[in-house]
């Protein structure tokens, strides 16, 4: 899957993109996406009910983001911890998408007929699996397992204590390997 490592590397990078939006915002900006974009959007591919969906938050994610950085004082933005925060938009954004449309986790036909991979990754399994836990257990697991976020980024950017987000993750985990059981003792 596509998790981007959290490195050394990632922190002086994050660190950069404060100091480029201070000195000249509009190519800290791009820095910024470039760098977090991939991320956000896979993410919320498997927190959204398809790939167009994804694609709305992901660009929402940004364009709330220009906006808010814009007022932002230099201060604040050096502060700011950027992968958290624009992860609290992109949830915030990906919760609000559910309501409105009040749908599950649904895998679109199309989505599989594009692709000539062999069966190495089951996209349409793993939607349903995601799928059939809570949003919470959903979230923490894509942002730990596919993003590779660390705990305390997830606890920042879902506004939950480590505590219960280890909890989420810790029993979605137990969940999905129960599912997957029963696939193998379904199949036989």
């Amino acid at each position: 899957m596509n998790a981007m490592p959290h490195t050394a590397d990632s922190h002086s990078r994050g660190r950069d993109i404060r100091r480029i939006l201070i000195e000249d915002f509009d190519n800290g900006f791009t820095a910024m996406v470039r760098e977090y974009q991939p991320g956000i959007y896979s993410g919320a591919r498997r927190l959204t009910a398809g790939p167009h969906d994804a694609e709305d938050v992901a660009q929402d994610t940004f364009v709330r983001a220009y906006k808010a950085l814009s007022e932002y004082e230099p201060e604040r933005i050096a502060e700011l911890k950027i992968r958290p925060w624009l992860w609290t938009i992109a949830l915030n954004l990906c919760r609000s998408r559910a309501r409105t449309k009040a749908a599950e986790f649904e895998f679109q036909e199309s989505d599989a007929a594009i692709t000539d991979e062999p069966e190495a990754f089951d996209e349409a399994a793993w939607v349903a699996r995601l799928g059939s836990l809570n949003d919470a257990q959903r979230t923490a697991v894509v942002l730990r397992y596919v993003l590779d976020l660390p705990i305390a980024e997830i606890a920042e950017a879902t506004e939950r204590p480590v505590g219960t987000v280890k909890a989420d993750i810790s029993r979605a985990l137990d969940r999905l390997r129960l599912t997957m059981k029963a696939e193998v003792l379904h199949a036989r």
